[in-house]
């Protein structure tokens, strides 16, 4: 019984052996052939970069894209210049500007315009030059009209006097408008002294006063001399007025609004009472020039532009 359990245990280990040892062979040549075929991949690659030059570099190429232009056209310096100044004249159209030089070529036209009274009492404004001594300002500033202070009608205007070169130049009021109180559509007046030299403005009284026209007001501010203020035009009051927003203070009425051409256009004449900034100007008419040589015969200086 003993010797037949010894001899099947041997049988057991035996056949457990085998099998060990096949499977061990088995690992063995699998082992082999996969490295074979790894060392066939590393032959083959040996022998593609066997194939390379020694001398050859390997470069670098960025990823980004190109896209071919055409080239530029080349333009002559009069077709440059030309196009620059197109472009400056839109920016300034779009944006209401007015080339500096233009403002201070337009400065020296305006005058501080004084004027004294019978009672003692001397007021300020200002005057636009229209060439050949003539002067257009706002009939108040020279003519005494009525107001709650001289229900009587005593206030005359004894001397009109304008400042040119740091002296005073009296002068004589030549035409007025029908206005008889302040801020009205005939508050106006054309005055004279001797011919000056002094650059003319031009005039047109046809200027529309579209709804945020930009326009430039240069004035007598506080009688401490011609200062410029910028707004844009409001809207058509029922007495033939505009409205607008540019500074009124004291002293400017009688002064110029221009357009983005420079031109004269119309006079400051008043403000909204409390308001400085509220103010009402007196659009160019033609009938403001019926006195003037220049315009009963075209004369080059203060011609009357009827082109908008």
């Amino acid at each position: 019984m003993i010797a037949r359990r010894v001899v099947s245990s041997s049988v057991l280990l035996a056949t457990a052996i085998g099998f060990f040892t096949l499977g061990a062979l088995h690992s063995r040549r699998t082992d082999a052939a996969s490295r074979a075929a790894y060392d066939a991949k590393l032959e083959a690659i040996r022998a593609d970069l066997a194939g390379v030059h020694k001398g050859d570099a390997v470069v670098p190429a960025a990823t980004s894209g190109t896209v071919a232009r055409a080239p530029e056209p080349s333009l002559t310096p009069a077709a440059r210049a030309r196009m620059v100044a197109e472009i400056k004249e839109q920016l300034q159209n779009e944006m209401g500007l007015l080339p500096v030089h233009l403002l201070r070529d337009r400065r020296s036209s305006f005058v501080e315009l004084y004027s004294s009274d019978n009672f003692g009492k001397t007021n300020y404004g200002t005057a636009g030059y229209l060439g050949h001594g003539y002067f257009v300002t706002v009939k108040h500033a020279v003519v005494a009209l009525k107001d709650e202070d001289d229900r009587q009608g005593a206030r005359r205007i004894t001397s009109v006097k304008i400042v040119y070169r740091g002296k005073e130049i009296p002068a004589r009021v030549i035409d007025t408008g029908d206005a008889e109180t302040e801020v009205h559509s005939g508050d106006w007046a054309i005055i004279k002294t001797r011919d000056l030299d002094l650059p003319a403005l031009r005039v047109d009284a046809s200027f529309p006063y579209d709804f945020a026209d930009p326009i430039f007001r240069l004035g007598n501010d506080y009688s401490k001399g011609i200062i410029l203020s910028t707004g844009y035009v409001g809207q058509r009051t029922s007495n033939g007025l505009v409205t607008c927003l540019t500074d009124g203070h004291p002293g400017v009425s009688g002064g110029g609004v221009l357009d983005q051409r420079g031109v004269l256009v119309g006079i400051p004449i008043g403000r909204m009472q409390g308001d400085y900034r509220f103010s009402f100007i007196l659009p160019m008419r033609a009938e403001m020039l019926r006195k003037l040589p220049s315009y009963e015969t075209s004369a080059p200086t203060a011609t009357l532009d009827t082109q908008q």
